[in-house]
């Protein structure tokens, strides 16, 4: 557990994991893509990496964050790639990118295991 207090509208919360500081080294995950192959950190070596993470992409804020990284990353440069982490299954992600003509981020699902989720 962390030392850090976290809060939701005034509450404490308790998460499990350890929260990150800057400046650290980014730990590895392992998460599923849309056909559910197993994606980790070091499938994007090489390239700067934008991670975002959102509970789920059928959500409205959550929609319309995906939609504005999608957005922005055509300004980006081939060097950089958007992930988008969330707890929907592969399947609802590739349904949910499709409807939205999601093209330019990377949608990967942490349910197998919230690898992601504990690591971050």
């Amino acid at each position: 557990m962390n030392t850090r207090q976290v809060t939701m509208q005034g509450n404490p919360l308790n998460l499990t994991g350890n929260l990150i500081s800057t400046g650290e080294k980014a730990p590895d995950f392992t998460v599923a893509d849309n056909g559910l192959a197993p994606k980790t950190l070091n499938d994007f070596l090489g390239k700067k990496i934008v991670v975002s993470t959102v509970p789920s992409l059928d959500t409205p804020v959550c929609d319309m964050e995906v939609r504005k990284f999608n957005e922005m990353a055509t300004d980006f440069g081939d060097d950089v790639v958007v992930l988008t982490v969330s707890m929907d299954l592969p399947f609802a992600q590739a349904r949910w990118c499709g409807a939205a003509d999601i093209k330019n981020v990377v949608t990967l699902s942490d349910y197998a295991g919230a690898s992601f989720g504990e690591a971050y």
